[in-house]
């Protein structure tokens, strides 16, 4: 099942941890200073990287759901 990739941009602090752990998910857009997501669907391949990212984002704005 595809995977579900969502940032709370009123959440997001512009830390940018998910990029360091999943950086072909997820990009900082400079100018506002938050997260943005890449890939909204990454493949199952990418599942364990994009998991690590949203349980190491400071300000847990990352959310992982199937499909």
């Amino acid at each position: 099942m595809p995977l579900k990739v969502t940032v709370d941009l009123a959440a997001c602090q512009g830390y940018a941890c998910c990029m360091t752990e999943a950086p072909t998910v997820f990009d900082l857009d400079e100018s506002a200073g938050k997260a943005t997501v890449l890939q909204p669907s990454p493949s199952d391949e990418q599942r364990a990287e994009v998991e690590n990212a949203a349980r190491t984002c400071p300000a847990k704005a990352i959310t992982v759901t199937d499909g």
